[in-house]
């Protein structure tokens, strides 16, 4: 299966890209095609211009900024999206990569006076949130996970209708153990090599 990681993390020594490294890992050895996306790295701009939001509707315009981008989402059958919930949701950067990328008539159907918003990723049969979170399970429930809502809500409404979701969250990362850390990769690992 052709398989995204969008990568979210500006530190190359996190313990976020041991995480990214063990889901690329896992999802070759199952025998997935895999290209990593990684924000950070490639220097993306998530901050959307003014001219950018005026040309918003416009069908095909509307792709010219982040066509590299655009391609990628329509060559991925599988998206896995590695980032830290900070804030109780992802990074600015990747919100930012979301609603440049994720553009009408691309991803969705503009709605009409007699039919709603339609979905036009239905390739996409997989999605996959991969992250850490400085807060406790009952904490992040508590505030209602904004990141894991955007993706395997939002996002998923727009791919296919059996699209299956997974979310895997270490919690409580500010007092994590080289043991819980380790365990969670082992847990990264084998979901993974299931997607």
């Amino acid at each position: 299966m052709r398989t995204l990681v969008v990568y979210a993390h500006p530190v190359p020594e996190s313990f976020n890209a041991a995480v990214r490294d063990t889901v690329v890992e896992s999802l070759s050895g199952a025998g997935h095609e895999v290209r990593l996306l990684d924000l950070y790295a490639s220097g993306f701009d998530p901050v959307m211009s003014a001219e950018e939001r005026r040309l918003y509707h416009e069908r095909d315009v509307n792709v010219r900024p982040v066509a590299e981008h655009v391609a990628l989402i329509q060559w991925a059958e599988a998206m896995v999206f590695v980032y830290p919930t900070w804030w109780y949701g992802p990074p600015a950067m990747l919100k930012g990569w979301l609603e440049r990328v994720w553009v009408p008539h691309v991803t969705f159907i503009m709605p009409t006076e007699t039919t709603g918003i339609r979905p036009n990723m239905q390739h996409v049969r997989r999605l996959a949130v991969v992250t850490t979170c400085g807060a406790s399970w009952l904490m992040s429930k508590f505030v209602g996970e904004p990141g894991r809502k955007i993706i395997l809500r939002g996002i998923r409404l727009l791919c296919h209708p059996r699209c299956s979701t997974r979310y895997l969250a270490h919690y409580k990362m500010d007092t994590s153990t080289k043991k819980s850390r380790a365990a969670y990769l082992a847990k990264v690992a084998k979901a993974m090599a299931r997607l």
